[in-house]
């Protein structure tokens, strides 16, 4: 049974119906998905997510903006089979099994190859739940620019420190641009085809998108 966690944390730009959306298009296109769980500390949000299938688990800690996303690694959250940490604004167009594969593989950062993203990010088990484990007894270190040393982001955020500690453990995914040239595409709107898996990068996302990407984003798509 392979599943997809998200992370839904208030405060910021998303809410209940980015998760709704994001189920939609993965039931729609990674049916291999068998199991969708959000992470939130919003409890308006669990009625609707139950009722769009998803289940929802309480966030532990009050770590703020993307650093509740280190959560996703707590032991115990996967069951069987693979797990995918994939982002709220991430929208399936087109058939995504292959993220629901199993092996440890991430997405490759955009602007920094050879590095971790962790928009989509892969799992087995428990096997990356020293990443939880080391961060929560530590927070306030990992949440300070610098804790992993020289690194080429100019942002330091949750992904710096999920690479860092990888390559520390000697862990190096697979990146799925490599696995699967065709399966990732980066979001452009100076065109409207895009997919079958659409991320994106920097201030654009999906709420903002147009023609055929928001389009699948909001279910309009036939």
């Amino acid at each position: 049974m392979a599943t997809l966690i998200t992370v839904l944390k208030s405060g910021g730009r998303y809410d209940a119906a980015w998760v709704e959306r994001l189920a939609r298009g993965v039931r729609r296109h990674a049916p291999g998905f068998t199991r969708i769980l959000c992470l939130t500390d919003t409890p308006l949000a669990l009625a609707s997510l139950a009722a769009a299938g998803v289940e929802a688990v309480g966030l532990r800690h009050d770590w703020p903006a993307w650093w509740a996303k280190m959560e996703a690694f707590r032991p115990g959250l996967a069951v069987d089979g693979p797990t995918l940490l994939c982002d709220l604004d991430t929208v399936f167009t087109g058939p995504a099994d292959a993220l629901a594969e199993p092996g440890l593989a991430a997405m490759e950062d955009y602007f920094h190859k050879g590095r971790v993203s962790s928009a989509l990010l892969r799992w087995q088990g428990d096997e990356l739940a020293f990443l939880y484990e080391t961060f929560a007894a530590e927070p306030e270190r990992w949440m300070t620019a610098g804790a992993c040393g020289p690194v080429p982001n100019a942002v330091h955020g949750d992904q710096v420190v999920i690479d860092h500690l990888m390559r520390r453990r000697g862990l190096r995914p697979d990146f799925l641009q490599h696995r699967d040239p065709h399966l990732l595409d980066f979001y452009d709107p100076r065109r409207d085809a895009h997919g079958p898996v659409v991320i994106f990068i920097g201030e654009a996302k999906p709420d903002t998108a147009s023609g055929a990407v928001h389009a699948a984003w909001t279910g309009a798509a036939a």
